[in-house]
């Protein structure tokens, strides 16, 4: 059975940084788009980032984010990565990767979501 599982989150300061990580299993992961979104409490969740199936593919960003994270992939090791510098606390929220055909923005389209990693930004 497919499966998604993110790791990397915790606790950290404006301004800091974090890394997370998703790793898949049981489909071929690289034929897919992969994405992060995230959700706070109270709030839909929204798309953050998503990378294009190749490991070099292209990367779309959210607004919010452009410029401080950065979306990442290795095929070889089946990983979806999120490097997410100068943390703010808006940013607090439980992240999710997803993986589906096309690298879009809407939730629906994505076949495959992990269970989700807490990131908590203090101000």
């Amino acid at each position: 059975q497919a499966q998604l599982v993110e790791s990397g989150g915790g606790l950290v300061q404006a301004g800091g940084s974090l890394t997370l990580s998703c790793v898949a299993s049981g489909d071929t992961f690289s034929n897919y788009a992969m994405a992060w979104f995230r959700q706070s409490s109270g709030k839909e969740r929204e798309f953050v980032a998503a990378i294009d199936w190749s490991d070099s593919g292209r990367t779309f960003y959210a607004d919010s984010v452009k410029g401080r994270f950065t979306i990442s992939r290795d095929n070889a090791k089946d990983t979806l990565y999120l490097q997410m510098n100068s943390l703010k606390p808006e940013d607090t929220a439980v992240y999710y990767c997803a993986a589906g055909h096309s690298p879009v923005v809407t939730t629906s389209p994505y076949r495959y979501w992990g269970q989700g990693t807490q990131v908590t930004v203090s101000s």
